[in-house]
């Protein structure tokens, strides 16, 4: 995708059945912009959801800790598995232009999983 192409908002997309590529254009009229500096993550079968919000805990070592929720975002497993791609790759050239992101955790977290009843 060029530079001019992403100003427009316009995506070139996978190849369709005749071999030409869909345009795909990226209508942002009911768009909002939501911060978030605490994220959840669970699935089920047919579905993830990333769970963002706000950590209201100005001070460490805190017993308890507010998070309130603003948004649910409610994914496909494949629409979840694009994201995650996207974003490893989004990080990775993050963290060559910028330097390597240190979150403290020497592995990725393991998303709890719910015992089968």
């Amino acid at each position: 995708m060029s530079i001019g192409e992403e100003k427009k908002g316009v995506e070139k997309g996978t190849t369709t059945a005749r071999g030409a590529q869909p345009e795909v254009v990226w209508n942002d009229a009911q768009m909002k912009s939501t911060y978030a500096n605490a994220t959840n993550v669970v699935a089920g079968r047919e579905e993830v959801l990333v769970l963002l919000g706000m950590n209201q805990a100005w001070q460490m070592g805190q017993e308890k800790v507010v998070v309130d929720l603003v948004e649910r975002v409610v994914l496909s497993p494949f629409t979840a598995k694009r994201l995650a791609l996207m974003l490893t790759g989004t990080l990775k050239a993050y963290e060559a232009k910028y330097g390597k992101i240190d979150i403290g955790l020497t592995a990725a977290p393991i998303a709890a999983v719910p015992p089968k009843k």
